[in-house]
């Protein structure tokens, strides 16, 4: 079975930082691809951040792109989100999820959430005007 538990959220002011991370069991981290996904209040679930496997490929949504950092850590386990100059809008709980099959066929395939087979339950990120 596996679990993704995410943590690192908080309350921030706009212009500060956040490192969010997601821990994985149950399955071998370093063959699955890794995402990172948002929910706003009222607002459906959307793409921030993927990675496969090895860190090779990254993908970013336009809205954090320059601003957060997706990256892993295959000997811990653990995915992690930098997240630097946060606004007010990026305010929502943050969801990490797992891709069992790290390849992802088709334009903007790993930034479908119908692409992911596992997630966790979410961290909270306030960021303060």
């Amino acid at each position: 079975q596996v679990q993704l538990v995410e943590s690192g959220g908080g309350l921030v002011q706009a212009g500060g930082s956040l490192r969010l991370s997601c821990a994985a069991s149950g399955r071998t981290f370093s063959r699955h691809a890794m995402g990172w996904f948002r929910q706003a209040p009222g607002k459906e679930r959307e793409f921030v951040a993927a990675i496969t496997s090895s860190g090779a490929y990254t993908d970013y949504a336009d809205s954090v792109k320059g601003r957060f950092t997706i990256s892993r850590d295959n000997g811990k386990n653990t995915l992690y989100l930098q997240m630097n100059s946060l606004k007010p809008e990026d305010t929502a709980v943050y969801y990490c999820a797992l891709r069992l099959a790290d390849y992802c066929l088709g334009v903007g395939c790993y930034r479908r959430k119908s692409s992911y087979d596992y997630w966790g339950q979410g961290t909270q990120v306030t960021v303060s005007s």
